[in-house]
């Protein structure tokens, strides 16, 4: 993919999420790959998060279901006032979402494979049609467009390389405008975390 101008405005706009739904709404399969809490781009502007609003973050990307009079002690705030804070924050969107994270192994997808596709073509159409039809495979667990060599990557987690086959056959192939597909198979993974840590004074999670 050449590295135009459009190219790192799709990047940064598809992968920095604002926290703004009604502006840019989060893709399902940046949720399928998140955090106990997920956060959005509006950690971009961290101007607007005070130290409390950072340990609180801390906190529940530790444990999301940390009670709320937890939190509070930890934060050295009433439960009433902190509750506050975290109704502020989900409905500003740096809170994301709240969601169960699944240990692949224990579903039979063990396997982490990452492909890197190439588009015949860079023109919106193309691109659009790509990005709508990727959403339909149920083991695409992210979907990046990319400055450099190939146009996405996409991070798939599989059973094995039999289940793979499959996956390939029945969707990857079949993705419109694909012109080239490179698969990578992970031997293991050395290091995975959704937190995204924050800087707070005597932050104990």
């Amino acid at each position: 993919m050449d590295s135009c101008p459009r190219c790192f405005k799709q990047t940064v706009t598809k992968h920095l999420y604002s926290p703004i739904a009604k502006y840019h709404p989060l893709p399902r399969y940046a949720l399928q790959y998140c955090a106990n809490i997920s956060i959005g781009a509006y950690f971009l502007r961290m101007e607007n998060l005070d130290a409390i609003d950072r340990h609180i973050l801390n906190l529940l990307q530790v444990d999301a279901r940390l009670p709320n009079v937890d939190v509070a002690d930890r934060v050295g705030l009433s439960p009433s006032a902190c509750l506050r804070r975290v109704r502020r924050l989900e409905s500003s969107g740096v809170i994301a979402g709240f969601v169960v994270l699944v240990d692949p192994a224990k579903i039979g997808r063990s396997v982490d494979v990452f492909v890197e596709i190439s588009l015949d073509s860079q023109a919106e159409d193309k691109l659009d049609a790509f990005e709508e039809a990727v959403a339909d495979c149920p083991e695409v667990m992210s979907c990046h467009l990319m400055a450099g060599e190939y146009d996405y990557i996409l991070h798939l987690s599989v059973a094995d390389t039999v289940d793979y086959e499959r996956i390939h056959k029945q969707y990857l192939a079949r993705l419109p405008g694909v012109a080239r597909i490179r698969s990578n198979f992970a031997i293991r993974t050395v290091y995975d975390t959704t937190r995204h840590e924050l800087d707070s004074p005597d932050v104990s999670t």
